[in-house]
Protein backbone atom coordinates (compact mmCIF):
# COMPACT_ATOMS: atom_id res chain seq x y z
CA UNK A 1 0.00 0.00 0.00
CA UNK A 2 1.39 3.09 -1.17
CA UNK A 3 0.49 6.46 0.85
CA UNK A 4 0.88 9.96 0.13
CA UNK A 5 3.53 12.44 2.08
CA UNK A 6 4.11 16.03 2.69
CA UNK A 7 7.71 16.55 2.87
CA UNK A 8 9.39 19.96 3.98
CA UNK A 9 12.57 20.83 4.83
CA UNK A 10 14.79 23.37 6.61
CA UNK A 11 18.68 22.61 5.96
CA UNK A 12 21.06 25.39 7.41
CA UNK A 13 23.78 25.00 4.67
CA UNK A 14 23.29 25.85 0.90
CA UNK A 15 25.44 22.85 -0.29
CA UNK A 16 23.28 20.44 2.17
CA UNK A 17 19.98 22.31 1.08
CA UNK A 18 21.20 21.39 -2.75
CA UNK A 19 22.06 17.74 -1.98
CA UNK A 20 18.64 17.36 0.09
CA UNK A 21 16.45 18.71 -3.10
CA UNK A 22 18.49 16.93 -5.59
CA UNK A 23 17.77 13.70 -3.30
CA UNK A 24 14.01 14.71 -3.20
CA UNK A 25 13.43 14.77 -6.92
CA UNK A 26 13.94 11.10 -6.68
CA UNK A 27 11.52 10.43 -4.38
CA UNK A 28 8.92 12.60 -4.80
CA UNK A 29 7.41 15.74 -6.86
CA UNK A 30 8.02 19.69 -5.60
CA UNK A 31 5.18 21.83 -4.45
CA UNK A 32 7.55 24.25 -3.33
CA UNK A 33 11.16 25.33 -2.99
CA UNK A 34 11.30 23.45 0.76
CA UNK A 35 8.09 21.43 0.30
CA UNK A 36 7.56 17.66 -1.91
CA UNK A 37 5.06 16.00 -2.11
CA UNK A 38 5.64 11.84 -2.24
CA UNK A 39 3.81 8.28 -2.96
CA UNK A 40 5.39 6.04 -1.35
CA UNK A 41 5.63 2.70 -0.07
CA UNK A 42 6.74 1.85 3.45
CA UNK A 43 9.76 0.28 2.21
CA UNK A 44 10.55 3.76 0.07
CA UNK A 45 9.80 5.55 3.02
CA UNK A 46 12.45 4.17 5.15
CA UNK A 47 14.77 4.41 2.30
CA UNK A 48 14.29 8.22 1.46
CA UNK A 49 14.64 8.64 5.66
CA UNK A 50 17.86 6.39 5.12
CA UNK A 51 19.48 8.99 2.29
CA UNK A 52 17.95 12.14 3.86
CA UNK A 53 19.71 11.07 7.39
CA UNK A 54 22.85 10.65 5.75
CA UNK A 55 22.80 13.94 4.21
CA UNK A 56 21.15 16.44 7.26
CA UNK A 57 23.05 17.50 10.26
CA UNK A 58 21.03 16.11 12.77
CA UNK A 59 21.84 19.42 14.75
CA UNK A 60 20.76 22.25 12.04
CA UNK A 61 18.58 21.04 10.04
CA UNK A 62 15.23 19.89 10.08
CA UNK A 63 12.77 17.46 7.99
CA UNK A 64 9.12 17.25 8.36
CA UNK A 65 7.20 14.30 6.76
CA UNK A 66 3.44 14.48 6.89
CA UNK A 67 1.32 11.34 6.33
CA UNK A 68 -1.73 12.29 3.88
CA UNK A 69 -2.98 8.86 3.85
CA UNK A 70 -3.42 6.49 1.09
CA UNK A 71 -2.69 7.12 -2.34
CA UNK A 72 -5.67 5.38 -3.73
CA UNK A 73 -8.20 7.10 -1.34
CA UNK A 74 -6.14 10.97 -1.45
CA UNK A 75 -8.73 13.33 -1.69
CA UNK A 76 -7.58 17.05 -3.68
CA UNK A 77 -9.34 18.74 -1.10
CA UNK A 78 -6.76 17.84 1.63
CA UNK A 79 -4.04 20.23 0.49
CA UNK A 80 -5.34 23.87 0.30
CA UNK A 81 -3.59 26.07 -1.56
CA UNK A 82 -3.76 30.29 -1.95
CA UNK A 83 -2.37 31.39 -5.54
CA UNK A 84 -0.70 29.65 -7.98
CA UNK A 85 -1.11 25.97 -7.51
CA UNK A 86 0.85 23.14 -9.12
CA UNK A 87 -0.83 19.55 -9.51
CA UNK A 88 -0.38 16.98 -7.61
CA UNK A 89 -2.33 14.44 -8.88
CA UNK A 90 -3.88 11.59 -7.61
CA UNK A 91 -2.96 8.78 -10.46
CA UNK A 92 -0.98 7.10 -7.99
CA UNK A 93 2.72 5.84 -7.37
CA UNK A 94 5.03 8.30 -9.93
CA UNK A 95 8.17 8.12 -7.84
CA UNK A 96 11.83 6.88 -9.22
Amino acid sequence: MRRRYLVGYDIANSKRLRLVHKAMKGWGYPLQHSFFIADLSRGERFEMKRDLGDLIHFGEDSVVIVDLGEVDRFDERTVEVMGLAKDIGSEGPWVL
